[in-house]
């Protein structure tokens, strides 16, 4: 159907005559497509994709035009894929992980319409930033904090450690809400009671964690000095 509305789109366009009956651009699984029209069963084997297709051409700009067949075609390959996952069973399980399938690629009005290409762009320089990022903070010489949960291992030991750090600190809780540790979340230690603690439990950041010399937990810091 890309093909069709990208490297074919002077031969769909004049397929699609607005003097013709209702029509459908079809997409099949040799990466072939077809403007015919619709099935004439009732209702038919599979979900029909948008009729009348045709009509529009001449009454819209063709980029218009083609990005509204976009739109259609993508609702349609989706109803076509749970379609299936009814049909074969599929349960809550199977539909979210066929649906991220699905997610993982750029519809065709992304693909049609050109911002596919703006947002895999977008992703290049976010890496790139994320990149120089973690480079930075890798130099830095603070120990205290990590959003491992614990001290941080030395790079050239943390290869192939993830499970064993899992292990052993996996019986962490935080000193606020008291749910046990993750290893994907950020986690702060108070350097006096040595209590650790969700960043986002005492509104600590990653970045803020990185200019701070010695942390102190709410608790600790409301305390006062015995007279």
């Amino acid at each position: 159907m890309i093909k069709a509305l990208t490297a074919d789109v002077e031969e769909f366009y004049q397929q699609c005559d607005p003097e013709k009956e209702n029509l459908c651009l079809y997409g099949y699984p040799n990466e072939q497509w077809e403007v015919n029209l619709p099935a004439e069963e009732v209702p038919p084997e599979l979900p029909e994709p948008a009729l009348g297709i045709n009509f529009a051409r001449d009454g819209m700009q063709s980029k218009d035009w083609l990005s509204l067949v976009a739109v259609h075609s993508d609702a349609w390959l989706l109803s076509v894929a749970f379609y299936f996952g009814a049909r074969f069973g599929f349960e809550k399980g199977d539909r979210k992980r066929l649906f991220n399938m699905i997610n993982d690629l750029p519809s065709i009005f992304e693909v049609v319409s050109g911002s596919a290409k703006k947002q895999s762009n977008s992703k290049e320089k976010t890496s790139i930033s994320n990149n120089s990022s973690t480079k930075s903070k890798s130099n830095s010489k603070s120990a205290k904090f990590t959003s491992k949960g614990a001290p941080p291992i030395p790079k050239d030991e943390e290869d192939g450690m993830d499970e064993e750090f899992e292990e052993e600190h996996g019986d962490t809780l935080c000193g606020a809400c008291g749910d046990n540790y993750a290893s994907d979340e950020f986690w702060i230690c108070c350097d006096i009671c040595e209590r650790w603690f969700h960043g986002k439990c005492v509104k600590i950041t990653p970045a803020r964690a990185e200019h701070i010399k010695q942390y102190k937990c709410p608790s600790c810091s409301n305390k006062r000095a015995r007279p």
